[in-house]
């Protein structure tokens, strides 16, 4: 009886703690189809803040920016970050501490210290803040998450295995290309959605090193939350929709080929 008890108490609070996180979110996907301004009543089912959304060069200007960025961010700091853990693994252990040290700096960093830093530095340099500007800082700030990915599955390694296929008559370049990185590829594909959702997500260090005239979605949202829109309802509901899409493809994609293989 007693744990009968303790099951339905741990059932409840499973239950109150799911709820806690996404009613917010199920909030925000229902009010995105309302009739109304009214962010509190629900008058009716309409698809007109999808529309104004669409039609709002701003917002859209907004998305583009963010999706540009955080895109080619991801990128550059996954080779960046992936090549930067593989020299590291090979590298005297007196410099890999000091260099993994040193690139738990932004991670434990607050990131307003990072953008003041970082505006300082543009500012000192004569660089005329915008684009740029927003993508170097977005690179900087995400490469240190590639490489805390990337190297856990670096150490599980067999520290030969690169010997192991440069003896067997491989290029440096393929034994880095085919033996190591489809190795490590977990970490590799982890870091790059870590480094993704920073970028997409970050605002404080935006806001700073950013110009007039790019906006990213947080900073577009951010100046809009003084007055009641409902697009950004249905700008933050497609983003959700997204996300959820690429959790779906990452986690499924997967257990296929793994049934595939098992079957083959």
């Amino acid at each position: 009886m007693q744990k009968q008890k303790h099951s339905l108490a741990s059932k409840l609070l499973l239950g109150l703690t799911v709820l806690f996180f996404y009613l917010p979110i199920i909030y925000i996907v229902v009010f995105s189809f309302n009739d109304s301004r009214s962010l509190t009543h629900f008058s009716g089912f309409s698809l007109q803040w999808y529309e104004k959304m669409f039609s709002d060069r701003t917002m859209m200007e907004a998305v583009g920016y963010t999706i540009f960025v955080a895109v080619v961010a991801t990128i550059v700091s996954t080779i960046v970050g992936t090549l930067a853990a593989i020299g590291l693994s090979r590298s005297r252990k007196l410099l890999r501490n000091v260099v993994e040290q040193v690139n738990n700096l932004p991670v434990m960093n607050p990131e307003i210290v990072t953008a003041i830093g970082l505006l300082m530095f543009f500012s000192s340099l004569g660089v005329n803040k915008g684009l740029t500007t927003m993508l170097l800082a977005h690179i900087m700030f995400c490469t240190p998450y590639v490489i805390l990915s990337v190297t856990p599955k670096l150490r599980s390694l067999d520290p030969n295995l690169a010997d192991a296929a440069l003896d067997l008559g491989a290029t440096p370049l393929q034994a880095l290309t085919k033996v190591i990185v489809p190795q490590i590829m977990p970490g590799i594909v982890s870091g790059a959605l870590i480094a993704f959702t920073m970028s997409f997500d970050d605002f404080v260090i935006s806001y700073f090193v950013t110009g007039n005239g790019v906006n990213n979605i947080s900073i577009l949202v951010y100046t809009m939350s003084k007055r009641v829109n409902p697009s950004i309802n249905a700008l933050s509901t497609l983003v959700i929709a997204l996300i959820t899409v690429v959790l779906i493809i990452v986690n499924v994609v997967p257990i296929i080929k793994e049934k595939r293989r098992t079957k083959a």
